[in-house]
């Protein structure tokens, strides 16, 4: 689970928050201490004051006092005159200890000897340090030798102590309020101050949606001006990201350049060997028409490899015109005849091996061109007829559902796994000898690829021992 959100600025923001929230408890904290410490200190004096008063009632009496001699309890006694509310006096001596405190109504009030026993523990002559008094709270209290006993003096500390409460609220509440204005304000200004780099990501992506894998590129968008200044951290990544984009455009043209003049190259080759070509096979002909003498069959080879040379040269021609996104025929074409009459074609031309067809009994039409689109069935069928040992079981299958496809499946001894990734590229073969016996020149898989990629389909084949399947895919 992650703790911190994974946005750039959702981190700033956080950040933000974070240094607000602890220079906030850290001001609270010292204001806290400090507001304790001057409260505290205002009360010390006011304690020192109280006892250097009590101190001129004692000082000349030798025995302790008794709150109720000559008086009749509700008065307080007299060196609790000039002293606040809540005040408490006692004398703490060898024999007997006695005190007071000093009510709301200015009466004095006889201390619990609990109370007494805690203000025992005072050391006089020291600084004045708090002191919780049972039954009546904490006080700063401060004691003196005199010749009545050990004069001891406090101060409550409520008012300081409900003060400090008191501010500890506040800082709570408005250091709460502060994270909160820092959060909102703080992703308000944050977003505001990375609307630049946005807009750079923005080109970015806007890059990565162009077609670049294929064809003309032309030029592409580049990084507004006002976000390539030099001087701000955008800048320096709008301005390297419209460099890439420069180095990335030419590379992309020279490749293209270089695309074309290949292509021009086949086209103009195959267009040019056609011609002697079928001169060579038409004089082959005529020589064999002709009744002379032939014994070591020589007319009958050049004529067959001129058909083979002839054959290769127009599936490469074919190709140059697919690269060069030439249009194809675009009819109504029957699928469900154009496969059955090419598991006939294959059950006369190769009866060694067993032929399964399967068809939907509605007929599949398809928008293509009849022609290409037989060429690529036929390529699939003969793949399997020169790569199979006699006695196979090919299964040629055409269904219907989200997509039109056609599969050509056989039991043989599949496909080398080195060879499977690179069966749809050109010249790929299942040997490397290229002798006449095995088979043709390796541009039958790339044609089928050609084919179905201007029908907008697509080729694929998986395969292993015993069972391979080549795919066609067309739009339903």
């Amino acid at each position: 689970m992650r703790l911190l959100p994974t946005s750039l600025t959702g981190r700033l923001v956080v950040t933000v928050v974070a240094l607000v929230a602890v220079v906030s408890l850290l001001v609270a904290g010292v204001a806290t201490v400090v507001m304790r410490s001057y409260l505290t200190g205002q009360l010390d004096r006011q304690v020192e004051a109280s006892l250097e008063r009590s101190q001129r009632v004692f000082g000349g009496q030798e025995q302790g006092f008794d709150p109720g001699d000559d008086r009749d309890g509700r008065q307080p006694p007299p060196d609790a005159r000039g002293n606040r509310d809540g005040t408490l006096t006692a004398i703490i001596g060898t024999d007997r200890s006695s005190g007071f405190s000093i009510t709301s109504s200015g009466e004095g009030r006889e201390l619990s000897s609990s109370a007494l026993e805690a203000l025992e523990d005072v050391e006089p002559g020291h600084d004045p340090v708090t002191e919780h008094v049972p039954g009546l709270g904490s006080f700063r209290v401060v004691a003196a030798e005199t010749t009545a006993g050990t004069l001891v003096l406090g101060v409550p500390t409520d008012d300081v102590d409900d003060t400090i409460q008191t501010l500890i609220w506040w800082e709570v509440l408005l250091g709460l309020a502060g994270v909160g204005v820092a959060a909102v304000a703080g992703r308000v200004l944050v977003r505001r101050q990375l609307q630049p780099l946005r807009e750079v990501a923005a080109t970015a992506h806007e890059v990565t949606a162009m077609p670049l894998s294929s064809g003309e590129v032309g030029e592409t968008v580049r990084v507004p001006d006002s976000l390539t200044d030099p001087s701000t951290e955008v800048g320096q990544v709008g301005e390297a990201l419209n460099q890439m984009l420069g180095h990335v455009e030419r590379a992309l043209d020279a490749r293209y350049e270089s695309e074309q003049q290949a292509r021009q190259f086949l086209a103009d080759a195959s267009h040019e060997l056609r011609t002697p070509l079928s001169t060579i096979k038409g004089y082959a002909e005529l020589g064999r028409r002709s009744g002379r003498a032939d014994p070591d069959g020589i007319l009958a080879k050049v004529e067959s490899e001129a058909g083979r040379m002839s054959t290769l040269v127009e599936d490469m021609l074919l190709l140059a015109r697919l690269d060069a996104g030439r249009e194809l025929e675009r009819r109504p074409v029957d699928l469900t005849r154009l496969v059955v009459e090419a598991v006939n074609d294959a059950r006369v031309v190769d009866p060694e091996r067993r032929w399964t067809l399967d068809v939907p009994e509605e007929p599949v039409i398809v928008t293509g061109d009849e022609q290409r689109l037989h060429q690529a069935v036929t390529n699939l069928i003969t793949n399997a007829t020169r790569h199979t040992p006699p006695g196979t079981t090919v299964e040629v299958r055409l269904s219907v559902g989200d997509e039109i496809r056609i599969d050509v499946h056989d039991d043989g001894p599949g496909i080398d796994p080195a060879l499977l990734p690179t069966v749809f590229e050109r010249f790929t073969r299942g040997d490397s000898s290229r002798t006449r016996a095995s088979g043709g020149a390796g541009l039958g898989m790339s044609l089928v690829k050609a084919i179905m990629t201007a029908h907008h389909g697509t080729a694929s084949v998986t395969s292993s021992p015993g069972d391979t399947t080549f795919t066609l895919t067309l739009p339903a």
